[in-house]
């Protein structure tokens, strides 16, 4: 799988503009946050004031007189900033929990438009990382890092301006030991960063190691390769340990640094302001001010370069999300169609023409978005309302292409596909998918039960329309084999016989995830069923009967030919005996249709299909 180059980008303001459509709503919120982040740390700088007056006037002079006004005053002033911390805090904490549930609803909104191709292009974990690790680091970034960075930044600013009020001199000294102080984090942080990055990187990696092994488990085994994966694993595991050690000595020697400053600092002041305490210069009161600064001011000073580095990182996950979120789909609705039709999200049902079935490609060409070459070219065949059409060809012919076309997972790059004489682009996406029944080669299930995994069909569906689905299929025993009370390892034929509320029960039995409760054969089985209670006008067979048993295929065979009757199919086929009755074959190769017939008249002509067909029957 082809992955995207990742690069790291800089973007104007952390990237923090391209965000400002998916903060509008958060408009009240943060100033409500800012400003009690501002209230918070003005009071949380004029702290020193207050012990300062009470040295000056009480503990200097001896007296407690106004003593209690002022033990009141400071309560309240608390009070005040407990209130608002509160709120900062609920409003950051709110905002973060509801800022990654709106964008991950977003990124998730948006996949559902983007085609096939995209999906072909960018491997599960690509996806699954823009989703939910990038949405949590900018609704993280933009909650508690923003409130941090302005809480620290201006209780810097009104601790600066109190010591150079108070005194200007020991305010200049401070000033000049934080400015040192900076350098050294800055020197640091970059280090830290760097390491960091290199931590997640080998933990993303073991996780990975760790996923191939689970999923990998039986083919492990197999090969007997087990001491080779847990060689690799351990490698992986000690380059980890070894580079989390040396994030943890730097980020042992910049605390070291930064805790020999903050005493450095303090020693200054007190080296310094005793001085002018002595010379009358100025007060205890106002020395215990400036001890208070030296030791409280280092800390924020470090968070405001921390937040800046991680602001600085965050602009690779606002970019990823960014182009996610942005990402143009190669199949889409125009505006006029979306106008008269609606769109996935919000259909007008009332506007949507009856579907009947007929279907032509006029003069189709097409190439992956994401290749260089035709995989068809000058493709052109009608198919009348009702004709059951099978495909055959070698693996790579062109087979899955066609009926990627028909379903309109994939535009035509040249020519057109008509749907009841009008182009399909003219229609909506969900106006073609809701009249389509789809069984994969490889089928897929919901977690969940046999039920709604069924209903995802035809969610209005009652039991015995579910029932009669699973007779026709043979599916009955697959169902009747998950219920309450019945016994797990007994194997189910098309041909037992299972009583309604066998199958009644068997409704409610979980598939697990994927469907693993299930085996390939019986997952399609339950596919098919699912495919047939939707009633399609046009049905797909993609290779639907590769994992069934033969006896299990002769059933599903008689039921194609009771649900293919009267709507238009195509049947893509592996086995060339289940596509014997078909209506018309077509022969694929490169692309192209080489022969087509009935299954009789292809074999008359001894060409191509005949030799398939030969080759495989000797093979049986």
């Amino acid at each position: 799988m082809n992955q995207k180059q990742e690069k790291t980008v800089i973007l104007p303001l952390f990237g923090l503009p391209r965000l400002i459509p998916y903060l509008r709503p958060y408009r009240k919120k943060m100033v409500r946050m800012v400003i009690c982040a501002l209230l918070v740390s003005l009071i949380d700088a004029l702290y020193p004031l207050f012990n300062r007056y009470i040295l000056n006037h009480h503990v200097a002079l001896g007296t407690l007189e106004g003593l209690p006004l002022l033990i009141a005053l400071y309560i309240g002033v608390l009070a005040v900033q407990s209130v608002m911390n509160y709120v900062s805090l609920v409003d950051s904490g709110s905002m973060e929990v509801t800022m990654n549930h709106d964008l991950r609803n977003a990124a998730f909104a948006h996949l559902q438009t983007l085609s096939f191709s995209y999906f072909n292009q960018n491997s599960v974990g690509y996806i699954h990382a823009r989703v939910m690790s990038d949405t949590g680091k900018i609704g993280m970034a933009v909650s508690w890092r923003m409130m941090d960075c302005i809480w620290n930044g201006s209780y810097l600013l009104f601790a600066i301006i109190v010591m150079l009020i108070v005194q200007w001199r020991l305010g200049v000294l401070i000033i000049a030991l934080m400015a040192a102080a900076a350098v050294i984090i800055s020197l640091f942080q970059p280090v830290l960063v760097k390491l960091n990055h290199r931590v997640r990187e080998l933990n993303s990696v073991i996780t990975g190691d760790l996923n191939e092994g689970i999923i990998g488990a039986r083919s492990i085994k197999l090969l007997n390769i087990e001491d080779r994966m847990q060689r690799e694993f351990e490698a992986d595991t000690e380059k980890m340990r070894s580079e989390s050690v040396r994030t943890v000595r730097w980020s042992a020697m910049l605390l070291s640094l930064v805790t020999m400053m903050s005493s450095f600092a303090l020693a200054l002041v007190l080296w310094r302001g005793g001085a002018l305490t002595r010379e009358g210069i100025i007060r205890i009161g106002t020395l215990s001010v400036f001890l208070s600064y030296a030791v409280g001011m280092i800390e924020p000073l470090q968070f405001i370069i921390q937040n800046i580095a991680a602001f600085i990182s965050i602009q690779v996950n606002i970019e990823r999300f960014t182009r996610l979120i942005e990402e143009p789909s190669d199949v889409s609705d125009t505006p006029e169609v979306i106008e008269r039709y609606g769109d996935s999200f919000a259909p007008k049902y009332e506007n949507w023409e009856p579907i009947r079935g007929d279907i032509e490609f006029k003069d189709v060409s097409f190439r992956y978005p994401d290749g260089d070459e035709y995989v068809m070219e000058h493709f052109s065949l009608k198919v009348p309302h009702g004709m059951n059409i099978a495909i055959v060809g070698e693996t790579g012919a062109g087979k899955s292409t066609l009926i990627n076309l028909v379903c309109r997972f994939y535009e035509p790059t040249e020519g057109e596909i008509l749907i009841d004489g009008r182009n399909v682009r003219e229609r909506s996406q969900l106006w073609l998918h809701s009249s389509l029944g789809y069984v994969l080669q490889t089928p897929h299930l919901f977690s969940g039960t046999v039920r709604e995994n069924l209903k995802y069909g035809r969610p209005g569906a009652t039991d015995e329309e579910i029932i009669r689905a699973l007779r026709m299929v043979s599916a009955a025993g697959v169902v009747a084999r998950l219920g309450e009370g019945a016994d797990p390892s007994k194997t189910w034929s098309a041909q037992d016989e299972v009583t309604d509320a066998e199958i009644i029960k068997g409704l409610d039995g979980v598939v697990g995830e994927g469907g693993s409760q299930l085996s390939t054969g019986e997952k399609q089985l339950i596919s098919f069923a699912r495919a047939l209670l939707a009633d399609p006008k046009l049905l797909i067979l993609d290779e639907a009967t590769s994992s069934i048993d033969t006896l299990t295929e002769k059933a599903i065979q008689n039921a194609i030919k009771v649900v293919t009757r009267g709507r238009t199919s195509f049947v893509v086929a592996h086995r060339l005996s289940t596509i014997v009755d078909a209506d018309l074959i077509l022969v694929v190769q490169d692309g192209r249709i080489i022969e087509q017939g009935t299954h009789r008249q292809l074999l008359e002509e001894r060409g191509y299909y005949y030799s398939l067909y030969t080759r495989q029957y000797e093979e049986i």
